[in-house]
């Protein structure tokens, strides 16, 4: 709007506004009851001034912690040796046949549980974790050397070990089986 226009609106409206006076002393009592909201109030702030305070520091302090689990959460995921399915497609499949066959192994080798057996399980298992503890240095390896192929080698070895080893464990289990019936029918007949 422009200046004469706004003139020429507040002549229009003179008669509408409030031009009396208020009563003697409206200004005394306007500014008692400002005063007096003014210390009601002040009771109230300071507690809620207070509270402020005490929360400032501990979102503060929550916030660092939030933060330092995201990091220590992202250092552990990034930490996570890979394996073989990391590599390639082909690798992973490769990785999925041995480790199932492995499991398939050591089905076989938990069905034969029997207290004459129990120390060659016993043993074959300590030998498979002695290999998986190999397996995860072998992980480090791999991630730290950049995919190099005798890494590589190393666990296809590791994966073949494994099985060869629960392999021989179960066809020992066999062997003395069939030579437990062996040795009842010569205790027979003698």
């Amino acid at each position: 709007m422009s200046e004469n226009n706004l003139n020429t609106l507040f002549k229009n409206l003179n008669a509408d506004f409030n031009t009396e006076e208020p009563n003697l002393g409206h200004q005394n009592r306007f500014l008692e009851k400002l005063n007096s909201q003014n210390t009601k109030k002040e009771i109230p702030n300071k507690s809620s001034k207070s509270l402020r305070r005490l929360w400032r520091p501990l979102t503060g302090i929550a916030a660092s912690i939030a933060l330092l689990i995201t990091v220590f959460i992202g250092i552990q995921n990034d930490s996570t040796p890979k394996g073989l399915a990391s590599i390639s497609p082909e690798m992973a499949t490769t990785q999925d046949f041995f480790t199932n066959t492995i499991t398939s192994e050591l089905e076989k080798l938990n069905s034969e549980e029997s207290p004459e057996f129990q120390n060659l399980i016993v043993d074959a298992l300590f030998q498979i974790k002695i290999l998986e503890e190999n397996y995860k240095e072998l992980t480090v390896d791999l991630k730290e050397s950049g995919d190099d192929k005798r890494v590589i080698y190393a666990m296809i070895s590791n994966f073949q070990n494994r099985i060869d080893l629960l392999q021989n464990v179960v066809e020992q289990i066999d062997n003395l089986k069939q030579q437990k019936p062996e040795q009842n029918e010569n205790s027979s007949t003698l």
